[in-house]
């Protein structure tokens, strides 16, 4: 164990400010959100009054319940921002250790899973969460008005653009487990139910239980985890093709 530790040690002041990089990087983009957070606000709003245009003004019961709101809001989209960089940093840690062509793969796959979070986050905001909205706000009545919470429903927004952009990124993690040699390349391939079962689940407690936006989250990474079996071949094989260092 200590021979373990003694051979990381010199990697810990990397590690070090990479970490320091990606909570700088967050607090400044947290800090951006901020600064607009009357924009952010009056933009996530826009599919509530899509779905209910009835709905009248947002209400906060505690004192502090705004400020945080914001706080929270901010952070969130903050990490949002922030992801494709994060990432970057990642990718500057591990780049010594790999070989150039690798590094090129690394590149890639950067630039995808950026790619792949931005495009889940877009997809939540403009077609699942309308949909969500629609179904939650057909329970109001002349009888039943909606008081909505500002906390809850900008959290509950930013929260599910959050977790749609980490659930896209499967095809990355499935790509990433495979090149690190944890998994099988076939292993995905042959554990295609058990997994297909596990994003059903997911889907549906990303939904809320909602239907409609259970199969508009499922279906679309049922195809990203095909995506993410194809293009584990795909980079497993390019790996196995690459020559020795020795003999490069």
């Amino acid at each position: 164990m200590i021979a373990i530790l003694e051979q990381f040690a010199p990697h810990q002041a990397e590690l070090r400010r990479r970490l320091i990089c990606c909570c700088v990087a967050i607090l400044l983009t947290s800090a951006a959100a901020y600064l607009f957070k009357d924009e952010i606000t009056a933009w996530c709003m826009r599919p509530l009054h899509l779905a209910y245009p009835q709905v009248g003004k947002m209400v906060y019961t505690k004192l502090t319940d705004a400020f945080l709101t914001y706080i929270k809001l901010s952070l969130l989209v903050g990490v949002i921002v922030a992801f494709p960089y994060l990432l970057y940093q990642v990718w500057l840690f591990v780049a010594p250790g790999l070989l150039e062509r690798e590094k090129r793969t690394v590149r890639t796959i950067t630039l995808w899973a950026s790619l792949l979070f931005l495009a889940g986050a877009a997809f939540a905001f403009f077609v699942a969460l309308p949909r969500m909205l629609h179904f939650f706000m057909g329970y109001a009545s002349p009888t039943l008005q909606p008081m909505l919470k500002l906390g809850l429903y900008l959290t509950f927004t930013a929260r599910m653009a959050l977790a749609f952009g980490i659930a896209f990124e499967i095809p990355f993690l499935m790509v990433m487990a495979t090149r690190a040699g944890l998994l099988n390349r076939d292993h995905f391939r042959q554990k295609r139910i058990p997994f297909y079962i596990a994003i059903a689940v997911l889907s549906f407690l990303l939904a809320s239980g909602e239907i409609t936006a259970t199969a508009l989250l499922a279906l679309p990474l049922f195809a990203l985890y095909e995506t993410g079996i194809v293009a584990c071949r795909i980079f497993s094989t390019q790996r196995n093709n690459l020559p020795d260092q020795g003999t490069a």
